[in-house]
């Protein structure tokens, strides 16, 4: 039977839409000046000591080189057999958790096909997340991390996409749960996509963004939910953060490293509204 694939939606718009173009897209994010500065060496061996990684999804223009950061440090740890992608959901369609438990997602650098027998196991342990394509058809936040996996890995890993239209503390801690009990003994990774501050005067942005990236490096779920609604921060994807920190605790995550903090501003110039950008590992 013909595996049903997941077309990409944003090919083209968020970042190149050919492979060519795509790959020197990527390449010029690792050297470029807001970058890591080099292009990453891809370890062999399977993770180390990575258990998790936050990322930004904006166009690879503005959060690319941010993006890298994470990306070049994973790549020297190692390569994951599995990744688990917790997105949100910013189109406001499907179910409130989804996932999808069978196929492949499409991009210019290839398909990545989906993990069916761990994507049914986490919506089984969790009870919560419906199993939606619907959800995942036109949402970017997932779908901008393929690439960076498939520039380091080809398409030798396979994956399982959660989408979050709802973020609630609980719901996203019960995701995080029931993902690190279907990752348990194997080499997996996960991954929670999100911007930080949105447009907001720069001063405004960087600090409502270090109180949230400080409870992240002290992998303290509650204190970043907490801050989130304290300071009411635009962050747009701090349920997948919350079930992030949550799942990689219980694969063995103690500690968080901040790779690099950047805002559209940085990028463009103009800092009377800009969206920040994070990119953090979460290691063992």
């Amino acid at each position: 039977m013909a595996l049903k694939v997941r077309r990409p939606a944003y090919a083209g718009s968020f970042y190149e839409g050919t492979s060519e173009s795509l790959r020197a897209q990527i390449e010029d994010c690792f050297k470029g000046k807001l970058g890591p500065g080099t292009l990453p060496k891809t370890a062999e061996n399977k993770l180390k000591h990575t258990v998790g990684l936050i990322s930004p999804h904006a166009g690879y223009m503005y959060s690319g080189p941010v993006a890298a950061h994470g990306y070049h440090h994973l790549a020297q740890d190692g390569k994951p057999d599995l990744v688990v992608i917790f997105g949100p959901n910013h189109q406001g369609i499907g179910s409130g958790l989804a996932t999808m438990t069978e196929g492949a997602w499409r991009t210019p650098l290839g398909d990545v096909e989906v993990d069916t027998e761990t994507a049914t196991t986490i919506a089984r342990e969790s009870g919560i997340i419906d199993v939606d394509e619907v959800a995942h058809v036109r949402e970017h936040s997932i779908e901008v991390q393929l690439p960076w996996l498939q520039y380091l890995y080809g398409s030798r890993f396979r994956f399982v996409p959660i989408c979050f239209l709802m973020q609630d503390f609980e719901s996203s801690r019960e995701v995080g749960l029931a993902v690190a009990k279907a990752l348990k003994n194997k080499n997996a990774l996960v991954i929670a996509s999100t911007d930080m501050t949105h447009y907001e005067p720069q001063k405004s942005a960087e600090t409502k963004d270090k109180a949230i990236i400080e409870a992240v490096l002290q992998l303290d779920e509650r204190k970043l939910y907490s801050e989130v609604e304290g300071r009411r921060v635009t962050m747009c994807g701090y349920g997948p953060v919350v079930a992030a920190i949550t799942a990689a605790k219980e694969m063995g995550a103690k500690s968080g490293k901040l790779m690099c903090y950047k805002t559209s501003g940085d990028v463009v110039g103009d800092y009377s509204a800009v969206v920040g950008y994070a990119s953090i590992i979460l290691s063992r």
